[in-house]
C-alpha cells in the first residue's frame, strides 16, 4: 500500500527553473562564461554548489576560485534568485498539481518535499501549499546530492514510512535515478527520453492522476 508521496519542487510543483536560469546566467555573464538554456538543462535537480562547479568547468575556470570564493559566488546567485521569486503566487502551481495534492490529502496520503533547493519552504509558502506537507527534507543536512538516493531515503524516514510505501515524483534524470536507488516507486514528468528510467512517466503535470499512479505502483 502506498502511504506517502515525496515530491521534487522545480518542474513538478511549480516552475522556478526560469528564475534559476536567469540568476545563473547573470552570474555566468559576469565571469564571461557562455551559459545557455541547453547547458542549463544539466543543472536541473542538482545542488547549488554542483551547479556552480559545472558552470565553472564550462568556462575552464574550475581552479580559479577557492572554496570560500565559490561559496560567495553561489550565495550571490542565491540572493539574486530570491529577489526573482518574490512574485511567486498560488497561480504559479503547475497545471493539475492543486487537484493532485487535494486528492492525495483526501486519500490520507502523507506528503514530503525532497528538493535540492534551500528555498523550498519559502516557495511552498508563496504557492500556498506549505500546510499540505508534513515534512521537508533539509538539503543542507545531506552529505550527497541527487542522483544519490539520500534525499529520498530521508524523505521516507521523516514520513516514518518504508521506501516501498512511497512514491517519488521528479522531472530530472538525476532525480529519477535517486528515487530508484532509494527503492521508491518513481514517477517522472518529461519526455520519454529523459524519463526512460522512471517506473511511470507522463509528459506534463496535468497528466498526474492519483488513481493512475496508485494503480501502477500497486500492480
Amino acid at each position: 500500500m502506498i502511504k506517502g508521496f515525496i515530491f521534487d519542487l522545480d518542474g513538478v510543483l511549480t516552475d522556478t527553473a526560469e528564475y534559476h536560469y536567469q540568476a545563473w546566467k547573470r552570474m555566468a555573464d559576469k565571469l564571461t562564461i557562455p551559459l545557455d538554456r541547453e547547458m542549463n538543462e544539466q543543472l536541473k535537480g542538482i545542488s547549488r554548489m554542483d551547479s556552480l562547479d559545472r558552470i565553472l568547468a564550462l568556462g575552464n575556470q574550475t581552479d580559479r576560485y577557492s572554496v570560500e570564493e565559490k561559496e560567495r559566488l553561489a550565495d550571490e546567485k542565491n540572493e539574486d534568485y530570491k529577489k526573482l521569486i518574490l512574485d511567486v503566487t498560488p497561480a504559479d502551481l503547475l497545471p493539475g498539481i492543486a487537484e493532485l495534492l487535494a486528492d492525495l490529502k483526501a486519500a490520507g496520503i502523507r506528503l514530503a518535499l525532497a528538493s535540492a533547493s534551500k528555498n523550498g519552504p519559502v516557495i511552498m509558502e508563496k504557492l500556498g501549499i506549505a500546510d499540505l506537507f508534513e515534512t521537508v527534507v533539509d538539503p543542507a543536512g545531506l552529505k550527497n546530492g541527487k542522483p544519490d538516493p539520500e534525499i529520498f531515503i530521508k524523505g521516507a524516514e521523516q514520513l516514518q514510512l518504508k521506501p516501498k510505501e512511497c512514491v517519488g515524483v521528479e522531472d530530472a534524470q538525476a532525480g529519477i535515478e535517486a528515487i530508484n536507488a532509494a527503492g521508491i516507486f518513481s514517477v517522472g514528468v518529461g519526455t520519454k527520453e529523459m524519463m526512460e528510467k522512471a517506473d511511470y512517466a507522463v509528459a506534463n503535470t496535468n497528466e498526474l492522476k492519483l488513481m493512475d499512479i496508485l494503480k501502477k505502483a500497486n500492480s
